[in-house]
């Protein structure tokens, strides 16, 4: 009678979009349902790094900076209070990939319908798609808050 009971483990996607933060907001109250914890992953690589196809171009990135935006970018979505709730990690590579991994040995992995970038029309953004098909847990995503009328 030994058991060690594990608390749910969250991971969500965080890249800024509308999608993303309606997805952070999500995660935290299903962790507040379920007693668990949230782990925001914002995923970041050079374009061209890891292919021959282009140059990498983004060399003087500063991943201090984005440390420290992602952190910022919680905080603004869900408060002082919501925040400390809240891990945060920055891991370099393709983001699908990365949340996938991440998402190793968690309960759930929730994501947004769509960042950045992609075609307005697109109901569902490429990375979105990838988690689905591939992460070793469930996944939620979660489409942006409606706008206030």
């Amino acid at each position: 009678m030994d058991e060690q009971l594990e608390i749910p483990r969250v991971v969500v996607g965080v890249d800024g979009s509308a999608s993303s933060q309606a997805a952070l907001r999500w995660a935290v109250r299903y962790a507040g349902l379920v007693g668990g914890k949230v782990e925001a992953v914002t995923a970041w690589d050079l374009p061209g790094a890891g292919t021959w196809s282009a140059p990498a171009v983004d060399t003087d990135f500063d991943e201090e900076e984005a440390e420290r935006r992602l952190v910022e970018e919680v905080r603004t979505v869900l408060g002082e209070g919501g925040a400390g709730q809240v891990h945060e990690r920055l891991v370099r590579g393709n983001p699908a990939e990365v949340l996938v991994d991440q998402a190793e040995g968690a309960d759930m992995l929730v994501v947004g319908s769509r960042g950045h970038g992609g075609f307005r029309r697109a109901l569902l953004g490429s990375v979105s798609q990838q988690v689905a098909l591939h992460a070793p847990c469930p996944v939620t995503i979660i489409r942006p808050d409606a706008p206030a009328e």
